[in-house]
């Protein structure tokens, strides 16, 4: 009723509540820095960016200034919005595409939220390496993180429970190398999942090198974050994004 009061405060029938997300946080433990941003949709609750590869998302030792975060602090500083940078989703340095970042703690809370029960939905495009025989299908296999590293992973039966979906969309031959483009749909979301199970199946991502082989067809994991779709977190409504697929994947499409 347009007073400030503490949340335990209880109300009665006709009381009007309102809540305000402005109050200004502490953003020191990052660095602002100035660099372009694909921003692909904007509200007053979240970001939609479409990263590209070479890029963290977060800050680190070694990425301390030219992280995707980095350049959003720099961005909500140019717009005023005195937030902390809150990515809902993580992708690999050199995976392109969707990222999300909420404006707010409950929008972020709203998303984890929807991740957990199965309502936010991803879609990632990826190149892999041969023919599938079963040309769509699930992997469940548990992942957990390989002994004496701290980035590899690998399938472990003691590892967390794992399950992506995927189809094959198309085949090809690409300079007489057997290829396949598949959409990959996650369950759940560990590290390196979608890199992880291909390997696992035989046919390891296109350029990634951790998990397979070099590739002469691309200098990086043929992995892209495409699509998207989750219920608005004030709004309600389903809503859906999609990611231009990156020129150094479009050319696989185009064979044929």
């Amino acid at each position: 009723n347009d007073t400030i009061c503490t949340v335990s405060q209880s109300v009665t029938w006709g009381d009007t509540i309102c809540v305000s997300f402005e109050q200004i946080e502490d953003t020191e433990n990052i660095v602002p820095i100035h660099m372009p941003l694909s921003i692909l949709y904007e509200d007053e609750c979240y970001l939609v960016i479409n990263k590209p590869a070479g890029i963290p998302v977060h800050p680190s030792c070694y990425h301390y200034e030219d992280s995707l975060s980095n350049g959003v602090r720099y961005y909500f500083d140019s717009i005023g919005l005195l937030k902390k940078i809150r990515p809902v989703n993580r992708i690999d340095r050199d995976t392109t595409g969707l990222v999300i970042f909420a404006k707010n703690e409950y929008v972020q809370e709203s998303l984890i939220r929807q991740m957990h029960n199965g309502q936010f939905q991803k879609e990632y495009l990826t190149i892999v390496e041969g023919i599938f025989t079963q040309k769509q299908g699930s992997i469940c296999a548990p992942i957990a993180r390989k002994a004496r590293s701290i980035m590899e992973r690998q399938i472990d039966a003691s590892g967390q429970q794992a399950i992506t979906h995927y189809q094959v969309i198309q085949e090809s031959y690409v300079q007489n190398f057997p290829i396949s483009i598949v959409s990959c749909q996650l369950e759940t979301g560990r590290t390196h999942q979608i890199r992880v199970h291909m390997a696992y199946c035989l046919h390891p991502l296109l350029g990634d090198t951790l998990y397979g082989l070099p590739s002469p067809l691309i200098n990086r994991q043929a992995l892209h974050s495409y699509k998207c779709c989750f219920y608005h977190p004030i709004h309600h409504q389903l809503v859906e994004y999609t990611a231009p697929i990156p020129k150094d994947m479009q050319c696989f499409f185009n064979n044929n």
